[in-house]
């Protein structure tokens, strides 16, 4: 692929959708695939081994005047050239996360973009049985998901704002921010009529109720 900043060529690799089964989803959407060994989610960040900038797919290709200049001193200027070209372990896929986690900063992409990789890395770090570090994360993507649902980021996107609405409350139910969660489980369940989200609704009652029963 070509990388969106420095425009160099290099390879990556993905899975291909055919080896990919998914048995289910947990409460923050996240894919439980039959095969653990196949996890697609390791791939979802590019990172350009010449100049050091990750990107995802949900990256624009817009530079806002001076950015490439701030990529340049604050990534290319510490990159030591390495290629995440190949099969990654987990911590290779929340390296890659993180380094696209920071260029999306640097960049100023929309907090959309950046709560769904700092969601992933949570995942990531999940499948490490380090609980600490995700639920750290989830913090971090709970907060970008709700300055994105201010900025109505979820516009023109794959994202509904149900959707939006839903990882904030089960991602502040998830850090223990109960009242955060109550809060925003209410305002989905309230937004039924309008919504095209069907069963994310279903899941925030679900969830609601199961927060309540718990006092």
């Amino acid at each position: 692929m070509d990388c969106l900043h420095c425009k160099e060529k290099f390879t990556t690799t993905k899975i291909r959708s055919r080896f990919v089964r998914v048995t289910k989803h947990e409460s923050d959407f996240k894919p439980i695939y039959t095969d653990p060994s196949i996890n697609p989610i390791l791939y979802n960040a590019a990172v350009c081994p010449s100049c050091g900038f990750a990107f995802t797919d949900d990256f624009s290709s817009y530079f806002a005047p001076g950015v490439k200049d701030e990529i340049a001193n604050k990534i290319t200027s510490l990159w030591n050239g390495r290629s995440f070209g190949d099969e990654r372990s987990t911590d290779e896929g929340i390296e890659a996360y993180k380094l696209a986690l920071v260029s999306a900063t640097v960049k100023k992409e929309k907090p959309l973009t950046m709560a769904g990789i700092a969601l992933r890395i949570a995942w990531l770090y999940d499948d490490l049985k380090d609980f600490e570090s995700g639920k750290r994360f989830r913090a971090v993507s709970r907060n970008l998901y709700t300055e994105a649902y201010s900025n109505g980021d979820h516009a023109g996107t794959q994202m509904s704002e149900t959707r939006v609405l839903y990882l904030i409350a089960e991602l502040s139910h998830q850090v223990g921010d109960k009242e955060e969660a109550i809060r925003n489980f209410s305002r989905v369940i309230e937004s039924q009529r309008t919504s095209t989200d069907p069963q994310v609704i279903q899941m925030a009652k679900e969830r609601w109720q199961e927060i309540r029963e718990q006092g």
